[in-house]
């Protein structure tokens, strides 16, 4: 068997999330359905860097897979292109080491967060940004920003139901960047909670628009309490950007 690694890009908009469930359309039964069909009706299993959810999109996301098969890179990516749904790519493919894991080797992940704050709506961006079209203190929300980078518990930052017991994570780095009409957001961290990013942009959000105050940050990462945290942001507007196997520098 060999051990194949990929970088796939996805519009999250008509998926029910990343992993399989039950009669629901999702990124891992189309890509692993797709490799069925050049399997020749074999069953087939990938494993992601890690989960997205429902409407939420992917630009980087590393998935592997094993194989008998052999084929270059450039094989595997236009044999599976011809057969993956339109809003599913393969960026990369290459065979990679027989150890090789694709969640438990990510080292670094980078997400982003497109916020659309326009006046008016644009009905071209709105599977793809979170439209905010109130006023914000930009820089009350980056000094907001610096505190939450460094290791903390971010029990206060992850949804309530998220069954994962260590909730001490590392961000490297949170930048907020104006482009034209919108606001994008960028996280990279060790890792990440259920629903982290989208929470962390709700609560800076918060700060930005004065409901919450940027001294509070500290009272809410000790506080290790999800209610103390600002909304969670919608999905759509969030994108698995870049995945690192190798120890991540600015």
């Amino acid at each position: 068997m060999n051990r194949y690694k990929c970088i796939i890009s996805y519009d999250g908009t008509r998926f029910s999330g990343y992993q399989v469930q039950p009669n629901k359309r999702t990124v891992q039964s189309e890509f692993e359905q797709a490799l069925q069909k050049m399997h020749k009706g074999e069953q087939m299993k990938i494993v992601a860097s890690g989960r997205t959810d429902a409407t939420v999109h992917a630009l980087g996301q590393v998935i592997h897979f094993d194989s008998p098969l052999s084929i270059p890179g450039e094989g595997w990516i236009k044999a599976l292109n011809s057969v993956l749904p339109d809003d599913i790519r393969v960026r990369s493919a290459e065979m990679a080491a027989p150890d090789f894991h694709a969640r438990f080797d990510v080292k670094a992940k980078e997400y982003r967060y497109r916020l659309l704050i326009s006046k008016e709506p644009d009905v071209f961006k709105r599977h793809y940004t979170y439209h905010y079209p109130y006023p914000l203190n930009l820089q009350a929300m980056k000094e907001a920003a610096d505190l939450l980078v460094g290791t903390h518990d971010f029990t206060s930052f992850c949804a309530s139901k998220t069954e994962v017991q260590d909730k001490v994570r590392t961000i490297y780095q949170i930048k907020i960047e104006k482009l034209d009409d919108e606001l994008i957001f960028s996280f990279v961290g060790n890792g990440f909670l259920y629903n982290m990013v989208r929470i962390l942009v709700g609560t800076l959000l918060e700060v930005g628009s004065s409901k919450k105050d940027v001294r509070i940050i500290d009272s809410i990462l000790t506080g290790k309490d999800r209610s103390l945290a600002g909304k969670t942001a919608p999905g759509q507007g969030l994108c698995l950007w870049q995945v690192f196997y190798e120890e991540w520098k600015e």
